[in-house]
């Protein structure tokens, strides 16, 4: 079985991760308590993943993935993107920033169509990474449905979803379709190339 330290510290997503890649032979090793949250300073989502996977290897000498996630809204052209997490400020709660995006949205006809892109960064501490990206396109719903998931999933509704958000998958279903199982897969892809 593969190892890799795990940068999030987020149980939401540890919790899915470990969902798709346990099963396919990936261990997920918990990230140590005493490691401080990465500044997320890049402008893309890899950057991100990338200064995340790299600063856990740094401070734990062992191989690490970590994972960022971004919410593009055509309507508001490719905003909260890269800054979904902070869209409504830096300590926004999930539902500041859904709050957020449906005020924005708020006299945009249907379809508020989006997509959800997740990008996967793997580093190694001889200092090789490597980046993998899962998608999900779907449309912003005009109010909050379901009650399984985190962050914007309330709102989105993918197009496989069959008009249900995320929120109202179980985390099977979302996992099957979701961004971030299919960038997790694309993982186990590479991974199983190496």
């Amino acid at each position: 079985m593969t190892a890799f330290v795990l940068a999030t510290a987020n149980p939401h997503k540890t919790e899915e991760m470990r969902a798709v890649l346990e099963p396919l032979g990936v261990e997920l090793l918990e990230r140590p308590s005493n490691i401080p949250d990465v500044e997320e300073t890049g402008d893309t989502l890899e950057e991100n993943a990338l200064l995340k996977a790299r600063a856990l290897v740094g401070a734990t000498g062992e191989a690490a993935i970590a994972d960022d996630t971004g919410l593009f809204v055509d309507a508001l052209n490719g905003r909260p993107g890269v800054r979904s997490a902070r869209f409504a400020g830096e300590t926004a709660s999930y539902d500041d920033n859904v709050t957020k995006l449906l005020d924005e949205l708020d006299v945009i006809p249907a379809p508020r169509t989006a997509r959800f892109v997740t990008v996967i960064a793997v580093a190694y501490p001889d200092g090789t990474t490597f980046c993998v990206e899962g998608e999900l396109r779907g449309v912003i719903t005009f109010a909050r449905a379901g009650d399984q998931g985190f962050g914007y999933d309330p709102v989105f509704a993918p197009h496989e979803g069959e008009g249900r958000t995320l929120a109202q998958l179980t985390p099977r279903e979302k996992n099957d379709l979701s961004h971030r199982g299919r960038a997790l897969r694309a993982l186990c892809e590479e991974l199983a190339r190496r």
